[in-house]
């Protein structure tokens, strides 16, 4: 008996630490499903149909890999990335590189604004009112909050774009054609695939990812003698990423690439959607669309003012009051308004900066896998926990094929004229 109720001790002790640890990659796999991700995932189900479903396959096993070496640089360290980037590689090309990722953010940020436009206009309510009052209110969750507080939201966000799984079972989708497209894959070499496999690509597996989750393991003080708990949790958010962008892509596969609809955005394709699947799963897309802004219109701008300030030495921290960590809100603040700014110019063009933005991600991310890759596998950094061979090898696959995708990008234009 005493030996029972010591196990089951063990047992409530290991589940209460997971819940404890539980947190930064199942929030920033959730925010990889925002607005711009969204957008993205419906074009390619709407374009190819299952065709370029295949594509989350390799980004799950490159997400995974990529994640657990930002949690295990951001134990062992105890610094961000963008801090290691701007000690070992020097002011300039830390300024070329945050600068990319500084419009990147904008960007991105922007199209988080255009989705809670979007998704109210489906219910009736206008933009200049939904954006301002969600700028205000995400802007109070951030400044006025603590990280403790902001995690426990953004996790009961995350179970929100499960609703993307009910829209797309009520557009009745033909799982034998799914499973044919994921075992024997095809797609069209063109510029306009190639740049919707980078867009992919790059929403899946965003650059602002490694530097907000390598911040938010520091934020939680997680240490190396937990990090298995820490692994589960990487799983279990890339997993997450993955089933959504899924069941994104299979919702317009199965209603809209059948009737050659086209669509441009996230809403449009949640309108789309009611004719074929129902009113109802055109306001559960529209709802869950809603979220994801929501939740990602409050990290992308967290994140981005988190690896700039750490690139250029500011304090960063959602713990730090105002006069502690000024450039750091400062910066947070300036990209809520300008991005929300830009949504409420009429006419602005939100397609392209949304679908551009993505692009910019995956053209941004092998520059910044390089620069993780030379760090994780510095022994002055890391000591004994430099990356084992698989991990070696999965990580400088993934750069050489992202180059080769953006340079195709390039050169296809070229050739097709």
């Amino acid at each position: 008996m005493a030996g029972e109720r010591l196990s089951r001790k063990n047992i409530f002790r290991k589940i209460v630490l997971f819940l404890m640890i539980l947190g930064p990659e199942i929030i920033t796999g959730s925010v990889d499903n925002d607005a711009g991700g969204i957008t993205t995932y419906s074009l390619a189900g709407a374009q190819y149909g299952y065709g370029l479903i295949w594509t989350l396959i390799p980004s799950f096993i490159v997400l995974v890999v990529i994640q657990e070496m930002n949690a295990r640089m951001g134990i062992v360290t105890g610094k961000g990335l963008a801090d290691l980037i701007r000690e070992n590689a020097g002011i300039k090309i830390t300024f070329l590189i945050f600068f990319g990722l500084l419009l990147s953010g904008i960007g991105n940020t922007t199209t988080e604004f255009a989705g809670v436009a979007g998704s109210m206009e489906i219910f009736g309510v206008s933009k200049y009112i939904s954006v301002p009052i969600v700028g205000v209110l995400v802007w109070l969750l951030v400044v006025k909050g603590t990280y403790k507080t902001a995690e426990r939201i953004f996790l009961i966000f995350s179970l929100s774009l499960l609703t993307y799984v009910v829209s797309a079972i009520m557009g009745k989708p033909e799982w034998h054609a799914i499973g044919l497209s994921l075992i024997h894959p095809k797609m069209e070499i063109n510029t306009k695939s190639m740049a919707l496999v980078i867009g992919l690509v790059g929403t899946t597996i965003a650059p602002w990812m490694q530097f907000y989750m390598q911040s938010s393991v520091i934020e939680k003080g997680l240490k190396m003698q937990n990090f298995n708990y820490t692994l589960i949790d990487i799983v279990v958010g890339c997993i997450a990423t993955v089933v959504v962008a899924f069941f994104i892509m299979v919702a317009c596969a199965s209603t809209l690439f059948p009737r050659h609809i086209d669509i441009n955005t996230a809403k449009d394709a949640a309108l789309s959607l009611a004719p074929l699947a129902g009113n109802l799963a055109s306001e559960v897309f529209a709802f869950g669309l809603f979220i994801a802004s929501i939740f990602s219109a409050t990290i992308l701008p967290l994140a981005t003012a988190f690896f700039v300030c750490e690139a250029f030495g500011f304090e960063a921290g959602l713990d730090k009051k105002w006069d502690e960590a000024k450039e750091f809100y400062i910066l947070y603040t300036s990209l809520l308004v300008i991005s929300a700014g830009i949504i409420l110019i009429p006419n602005a063009p939100l397609i392209p900066i949304s679908l551009w933005s993505q692009v910019l991600n995956g053209i941004l991310l092998p520059v910044v896998l390089i620069c993780m890759m030379l760090l994780i596998n510095n022994k002055k950094i890391m000591g004994t926990y430099v990356n084992k061979k698989a991990a070696n090898i999965i990580g400088w696959s993934a750069v050489v094929i992202l180059i080769g995708l953006s340079a195709a990008l390039l050169i296809l234009p070229i050739l097709n004229k």
